[in-house]
């Protein structure tokens, strides 16, 4: 197959343009080409081009052994192939001097829905189609035929590759979307997918972590990927994948069902098993908060600067959302909070509050240096610790 497909792509390459032919049914060819693209129905700029440049391709470049392409010898030959249908004036005359010893250009006939004219032109309607992202969107029209096909083939050729190598391709049906965010979009796989193991086999190949590593690649069965996989069959465990553009996973999240129907999240993954970058945190967040999960915040939210409010916080003020991002903590109330719970990340906060300026300033703890370094400070603030720094601490705090 392969070997087909190098072949093919240099034959197509080789023909940088329409050859010139005379074919005596070409009308009925751009109908019936016209025809097939309103009964699909192509996209308009698909549509355009098969009239023009997949025309032309037929009646000038296609080769096929009769009775696809054949040469009309003479006008009896000419008149079966119409039928009922009289012959052109032009093309008998054509045929008549040839007879006569003129060297004149052959005349052609092609079958207009021939197996080798829909083979070609399904596989120009599956390139034309798939274009859209790329680099030819709009611009279809400036590529002719044979520079379509050889890059299918060149294409098809890359995907074999690939997937020899062990490369796995995305499987819509094993997914299914869940949330709609700011950047991409959340979706949960389906544990009733046939194609489950091969779709977590795909998260791990572009996410870079063990969630589809099967120790039998072919068979997606044994290793890592078989802990997960069980898991999702047994109904015991959710998995989800943040996805942008043409189903590129960015984040890889997996929860365990507890008893109680909610769920515990075990891992929020990016790309090499590192925490997601920024940018992604609004959706994580609100992923977060879409899920029925119990209190247990899990050390990768932590390390992206996710955490979830106490109780007494959501008792108190249930317009807030359970799940926030560090930044969201504003209140003196909920940073003295988490200065207690998580010193950490107060490094994550922007502290234009004089209590919580005070509060830093007075800790010992090393994790506050950054902070206090680069917190905002009152005139108060900035001479006291001036001062403290031209005596020794005192003993439990700074200054």
């Amino acid at each position: 197959m392969v070997e087909i497909l190098v072949s093919e792509a240099k034959s197509a390459g080789a023909a940088s343009a329409y050859q010139a032919r005379d074919v005596v049914n070409a009308p009925a060819i751009k109908e019936a080409i016209a025809a097939r693209s309103a009964a699909r129905g192509d996209a308009p700029d698909v549509a355009a081009w098969l009239a023009n440049h997949f025309c032309r391709h037929v009646i000038g470049n296609l080769q096929a052994d009769a009775p696809v392409v054949q040469m009309i010898a003479d006008g009896h030959a000419l008149q079966e192939l119409l039928g009922r249908k009289p012959a052109p004036a032009w093309a008998l005359e054509r045929l008549s001097k040839k007879a006569s010893g003129f060297p004149l250009p052959n005349l052609y006939w092609i079958v207009p829905d021939a197996p080798a004219v829909l083979a070609l032109e399904n596989r120009l309607v599956e390139f034309l189609s798939t274009r859209k992202g790329t680099s030819l969107e709009g611009k279809l029209q400036r590529v002719n035929a044979p520079q379509a096909l050889a890059r299918w083939t060149l294409e098809h050729l890359s995907f074999q590759q690939k997937q020899n190598s062990g490369w796995i391709e995305h499987s819509k049906d094993a997914v299914r979307g869940l949330l709609p965010g700011q950047q991409g979009i959340f979706f949960e796989f389906d544990s009733k997918s046939a194609n489950l193991r091969k779709e977590m086999a795909y998260e791990s190949q572009m996410m870079g972590h063990c969630v589809g590593q099967f120790a039998d690649r072919k068979q997606f069965q044994g290793g890592y990927g078989e802990h997960y996989a069980e898991g999702l069959l047994s109904g015991k465990m959710r998995l989800f994948s943040y996805r942008t553009g043409s189903a590129q996973p960015r984040i890889t999240v997996n929860a365990f069902v507890q008893k109680d129907g909610t769920l515990q999240i075990e891992q929020i993954k990016g790309k090499q098993n590192r925490p997601p970058i920024a940018r992604y945190v609004p959706d994580v967040v609100a992923l977060l908060n879409h899920q029925p999960l119990n209190d247990e915040v899990p050390d990768d939210a932590l390390a992206m600067g996710v955490l979830r409010r106490p109780a007494h916080f959501l008792q108190a003020n249930p317009q807030l959302a359970p799940w926030c991002a560090v930044q969201d903590l504003t209140s003196d109330a909920e940073q003295l909070w988490l200065m207690q719970q998580h010193p950490e990340l107060l490094s994550r906060l922007d502290l234009q509050s004089p209590l919580m300026q005070w509060m830093v300033a007075a800790r010992k703890d090393s994790v506050d240096n950054e902070v206090l370094e680069k917190m905002p400070k009152s005139a108060a603030l900035q001479t006291t610790l001036q001062l403290a720094r031209k005596r020794p601490a005192r003993s439990g705090g700074r200054i």
